[in-house]
């Protein structure tokens, strides 16, 4: 089954929903009832306290094992639980993407091929901004806040799951592009210069002069769960597609590997950058 709905902000973060928020300020509220900062309860469930804070405000759907941890934390009063079971059942605007969230953070594999921007988990805020700033229809100042809370907390995931392999295949006129101005590009590729040194990260260019291009169709992503079942994600101007038919699947993964085989290795992608660095 291919499963798609629409509504995200550019880059993929699902907009809150009333469920989303509501179960927020039932955990902040018993939280704070139990008297612990939101890094005192992250090391009791085993998140950073940006993650909880993302929970409590409605801008993140939490795994499943959450209100698990949560009611254990906090006195098991139900509450969360119940709360919980309101979110599976929430249709909400980006419920697709609220699904792939789910799955992306529990993934032991994540495969990115990007050829419209940035990929959000690689985004400086300065770039990030940049694109908020000029989203039409205009977002309000705090919708680019919430936004960028929103990016940054889901990066932690390259450094939290040091486990899971993550591999990106970006097009090189991303970089050319010079989105934001030569300081925020400069930046940019001095922090994905950076992000390609951490041993579960790879990351690939593909060069802007190539004769055969296994990519074409468009962005996608590919992830992996615990279980070693596949999914993808394709996202377009106003919605995306949520991909669970091991067929369907099948096609990207093997058009992902070309890619790979067609974009530059890692070592040529990093030498590469560093000579457009220079070139700023």
């Amino acid at each position: 089954m291919v499963d798609g709905a629409v509504g995200t902000g550019t880059g993929g973060e699902p907009e809150s929903s009333d469920s989303l928020r509501t179960f927020g300020a039932v955990v902040q509220a018993l939280r704070e009832h139990a008297g612990l900062s939101r890094e005192e309860f992250g090391n009791l469930v085993g998140l950073s306290k940006h993650t909880v804070a993302s929970i409590e405000q409605g801008r993140r759907m939490p795994d499943p094992k959450f209100a698990e941890r949560t009611e254990a934390a906090l006195g098991n009063t139900g509450a969360v639980r119940n709360a919980a079971k309101h979110l599976a059942r929430q249709p909400g605007l980006a419920a697709w993407f609220r699904r792939w969230a789910l799955l992306e953070a529990t993934a032991i594999t994540l495969y990115t091929y990007e050829c419209r921007l940035i990929p959000g988990l690689l985004q400086t805020e300065a770039y990030a901004r940049t694109l908020f700033t000029t989203q039409l229809p205009p977002l309000s100042d705090e919708q680019i806040e919430a936004q960028w809370l929103a990016r940054a907390e889901r990066q932690e995931l390259l450094r939290e799951r040091p486990n899971t392999a993550f591999a990106f295949v970006l097009e090189e006129h991303l970089f050319r592009r010079r989105t934001g101005g030569v300081e925020v590009t400069r930046e940019l590729i001095d922090h994905v210069l950076e992000i390609a040194e951490l041993r579960n990260v790879e990351i690939q260019i593909m060069p802007t002069v190539r004769e055969t291009h296994s990519g074409l169709d468009g962005p996608m992503q590919l992830l992996e769960t615990p279980e070693n079942k596949w999914f993808a994600y394709c996202e377009g101007q106003r919605g995306g597609l949520l991909v669970s038919d091991p067929k369907e699947v099948s096609v990207l993964q093997r058009r992902y590997v070309s890619m790979r085989s067609q974009a530059l290795t890692p070592e040529d992608s990093v030498s590469l950058l560093q000579r457009m660095r220079g070139e700023l």
